[in-house]
């Protein structure tokens, strides 16, 4: 069974930084894209960014300024480094995998909070 383990929130100031893992385990097919997505209290769940097994990323228009996504095929890992961070990001982040080879195919891990507040 496939299993996504999320690491890295916490309580962060206005302007500061953090870098959120998820490690993936009982992966058995080959080809799968790995991203994040967030849900805000009150919120629907928002799609943040997205790795392709080809390496081609993409980070949602209105966070591609000041995040970035990026996965290690060795470790099953994807990380999403986090900058410039503001109040509205406040949320709980969910790491994703989809398989490339089923659509619509796709493990949530338990996510991790993240709050931004002075």
């Amino acid at each position: 069974q496939v299993q996504l383990v999320e690491s890295g929130g916490g309580l962060v100031q206005p302007g500061g930084s953090l870098r959120l893992s998820c490690a993936a385990s009982g992966i058995t097919f080959s080809g799968y894209s790995m991203g994040w997505y967030r849900q805000a209290p009150g919120k629907e769940r928002e799609f943040v960014a997205l790795v392709w097994s080809s390496g081609s990323a993409y980070v949602d228009t209105s966070m591609q300024d000041r995040f970035t996504v990026s996965r290690d095929n060795a470790k099953k890992a994807v990380y999403l480094q986090m900058n410039s961070l503001k109040p509205e990001d406040t949320a709980v982040y969910f790491c994703t995998v989809d398989r490339e080879d089923l659509v619509g195919v796709r493990y949530w891990g338990q996510g991790t909070q993240v709050t931004v507040s002075s």
